[in-house]
């Protein structure tokens, strides 16, 4: 692992979080991206963040961990600028989809980084859903990479899914 973190500290209650640059980095963003479409074996994900400047590279960095996980071809579907309520609702339209928010907060002169874990069933994502094996993966350098060109993903914008009959 080039830029190790202490997992245990920055990956617990639903999230992985800490102080920027201190205690998390941008590359924790990838590797929690790949680990999350791992660990719920997902073919889509949802992704938001909260439009601040350090939340935009952190998820674009989640993004790119999360179509280069393995063989799985994840499609990110992208909100965008979103909060918590926008996201849940996307994760359902899509069909109960897990998914991850981006937030950044500013504390006592610096920057904390949160980056927001859910299930297919849009709750936080707890130690036994999956966290704990998306923190054991990271602590023993066993992030899922790339197997091939062809297994790669796609991010995509999230459009909302109108049931036919539905006004525009």
């Amino acid at each position: 692992m080039l830029n190790p973190v202490d997992a245990e500290k920055v990956i617990r209650d639903g999230a992985a979080a800490g102080r920027y640059p201190d205690d998390i980095h941008e590359g924790v963003a990838w590797w929690v991206g790949a680990c999350l479409v791992a660990v719920t074996q997902a073919a889509r994900i949802a992704v938001a963040y909260d439009g601040r400047a350090t939340s935009v590279t952190f998820h674009r960095r989640l993004c790119h961990g999360a179509v280069n996980a393995q063989h799985f071809a994840c499609t990110v579907h992208d909100l965008h600028v979103a909060g918590e309520d926008e996201l849940r609702v996307a994760m359902k339209d899509l069909g109960g989809v897990p998914g991850a928010l981006v937030t950044t907060s500013i504390d006592n002169g610096g920057e904390r980084v949160r980056i927001v874990l859910y299930g297919r069933d849009s709750q936080v994502l707890g130690e036994d859903a999956g966290l704990a094996r998306i923190r054991r993966l990271i602590t023993e350098d066993r992030v899922p990479r790339p197997v091939n060109d062809q297994a790669r993903g796609r991010i995509e914008p999230y459009r909302r899914h109108r049931p036919e009959g539905a006004e525009q």
